[in-house]
Formats: structure tokens, sequence, C-alpha cells
């Protein structure tokens, strides 16, 4: 493979043409709203599995449907207390790991 066939899949350099430096606010941001898209994602996946509406999983923890739409399309990210009220009404566990 040629020197430039390598640097045409250098993810990190894509990444860093996309959104910025690693460590930068533009970056950050970027980041910040992809965890946010893949949170709602596993909520949304994990409610579907629980046969439940976005009005159910609402009403169960005290708001509204379109709260619970922004959350899963990663437009809002809940407040710490609010997500454990969701992963509680879906049956979940979260679990908190020191990295090594």
């Amino acid at each position: 493979m040629s020197e430039k066939e390598l640097k045409m899949f250098d993810v990190d350099a894509q990444l860093d043409v996309a959104f910025g430096k690693e460590g930068t606010p533009e970056r950050r941001a970027a980041e910040d709203k992809a965890h946010a898209f893949f949170t709602g994602q596993i909520i949304e996946e994990a409610r579907k599995k629980a046969n439940m509406t976005q009005a159910e999983l609402a009403e169960r923890i005290g708001t509204n449907k379109s709260y619970i739409s922004r959350v899963e399309t990663g437009r809002t990210e809940p407040k710490v207390s609010t997500f454990y009220r969701i992963a509680s009404a879906l049956g979940l566990t979260v679990e908190l790991n020191p990295v090594m």
C-alpha cells in the first residue's frame, strides 16, 4: 500500500479535519454530541425492548413524550438524576468502574 493510501485510512487525521484536534473545544463539543446521541440510542433500544412507548416512559419518570424524544435523538442530555430514573424505569442498571 502506498503512503497516500495509508493516509486515506487514518481515522484520527480524518477526525482532526472534521472536528478539530483532540483537546480543542470544537473536538470536545463533537465528542459530547456523539456521546449524547449514543446514550439516546441505548435508551431508545431499551425502551423498545421493554415494549414501552415514549409517552409511557415519560409518564413513569414524570416528564413528557417530547422530552423523551429529545433524549433519544441526542438533542437533550438528561441530568444524572433523570438518567437514573430513566434507567430504572427501563429495568436497566448503571455501573461505574474506574479506568485502569
